[in-house]
């Protein structure tokens, strides 16, 4: 039986400091696809550089140019596609997990982290650079924050990893948010399972190398500054 190389492929991704794209490196890395980085910082008032847009038009980060798709160069935004895609390419590496049940928190997960986690965190921010009305803001937006750190922490304290006993690209997906969230201290000593969880994703090899290449990283396992730049 032939087998066939697998196809070489030129990533090339476009990384912003403090951002989403921390975790494309990351998964690159756990994937074991060689990867080039171009380097984008952000303006004094932590938006994007206009460079970006010269890219994609969105101007966010992270793209990731393939540029040796089978469908010839591909340019890819929006971090759940990507890491689809990632996988995908990897012929299945850390995608669905055999056990049917695990499939449903694989597929879950994947998509809660932007879908439903990452925009009250947002919002939280967002209030909490707001005076006097944010102040009122953040009391409506805490609770609801809590109810879906409350229900993280009850997931993974009945499993290992959020798609099973597997580490996932699920679990690579849940990093920013969890990170951003521990980072501006509202984890406390009240989520312990998230806690560990972290822990055991930061002591990863791969997640180390991504951390090298990609440069500094606020939220990490030493975070330089307490402050979140979504």
């Amino acid at each position: 039986m032939l087998i066939l190389p697998r196809r070489i492929h030129l990533f090339i991704v476009h990384h912003l400091n403090n951002s989403r794209s921390q975790r494309v490196l990351w998964l690159l890395e756990e994937l074991g696809f060689d990867y080039s980085i171009r380097f984008y910082k952000r303006n004094e008032d932590m938006s994007a550089p206009a460079e970006l847009k010269v890219v994609h038009p969105l101007g966010k980060s992270p793209i990731v140019e393939d540029l040796d798709s089978s469908a010839g160069s591909v340019v890819l935004v929006e971090t759940g596609a990507i890491v689809e895609y990632l996988v995908a390419t990897a012929d299945g590496k850390l995608g669905v997990p055999a056990t049917p049940r695990d499939v449903v928190s694989y597929r879950q997960y994947l998509h809660y982290a932007e879908g439903s986690l990452m925009p009250i965190l947002f919002a939280s921010l967002l209030a909490s650079k707001i005076p006097l009305f944010g102040r009122f803001a953040l009391k409506r937006i805490r609770p609801m924050l809590d109810a879906h750190l409350s229900f993280v922490e009850q997931e993974l304290g009945s499993r290992e990893w959020f798609a099973g006993s597997d580490f996932t690209a699920a679990d690579v997906m849940m990093s920013f948010p969890l990170e951003a969230a521990a980072a501006r201290g509202l984890l406390g000593s009240h989520y312990p399972a998230i806690a560990d969880w972290l822990v055991r994703i930061h002591a990863r090899p791969a997640y180390h190398r991504a951390l090298a290449n990609g440069g500094p990283y606020a939220f990490g396992p030493s975070p330089s500054s307490k402050e979140t730049n979504l």
